[in-house]
């Protein structure tokens, strides 16, 4: 298995900007597992509320397939080797990286209004943790930035289950937004490619 950090160049048009979100050069197998998990994930998640009958109104159902498929997705994507070199590569830094983190108080905020009547304690506190986690495995030496995130990782788990509050039938939205974040696309790994390439 080699390991590749040459970006080959992005495609053009529409492609383009599916490119900037997965990393040029994403393989066939990767570019299927973003694709098809993720809204198989969606459709489990609301055939599951439905089923259930968790009392959900409708825009409730949409937010919860949407975040779905866009957290199991985040963590899919943001591992694969493409997105890996791609969202690793030289001149994207810490001022980078955290304004992608940024970004996820939106998912948040979504989750908040939804599920726990726009409770902005919960947000402050569980983006608060994403936001010290992420700077401190940023600002740690590459050699120990896993086990780093790996200890932040496991905390938030333990704050998931004990401190942070969670709806029924979404509590795997906390360990799943920060394994996306704090795993999946802070860690700067080899982006290792198939030998065909």
């Amino acid at each position: 298995m080699k390991i590749d950090w040459n970006i080959p160049p992005a495609r053009k048009g529409f492609f383009y900007g599916i490119d900037k979100l997965i990393g040029p050069g994403a393989t066939k197998a990767e570019k299927n597992l973003q694709l098809y998990i993720p809204f198989i994930a969606g459709f489990i998640m609301v055939a599951y509320a439905y089923y259930w009958q968790l009392g959900w109104g409708w825009s409730q159902y949409l937010i919860a397939g949407l975040l779905t498929v866009d957290i199991v997705g985040g963590i899919i994507t943001n591992s694969t080797s493409s997105a890996k070199r791609w969202f690793h590569r030289e001149g994207q830094g810490f001022k980078q990286h955290m304004g992608f983190i940024g970004t996820h108080f939106v998912q948040l905020s979504l989750f908040s209004w939804a599920f726990l009547d726009f409770d902005m304690m919960w947000i402050a506190l569980v983006g608060g943790y994403m936001v010290v986690a992420c700077v401190t495995i940023l600002q740690t030496p590459l050699y120990l930035q896993r086990p780093v995130a790996i200890t932040f990782y496991a905390l938030s788990i333990v704050l998931a289950i004990y401190s942070f509050e969670a709806p029924q039938g979404l509590d795997w939205f906390l360990p799943l937004f920060y394994l996306k974040l704090l795993i999946s696309h802070v860690l700067r790994e080899e982006p290792y490619r198939p030998e065909y390439e």
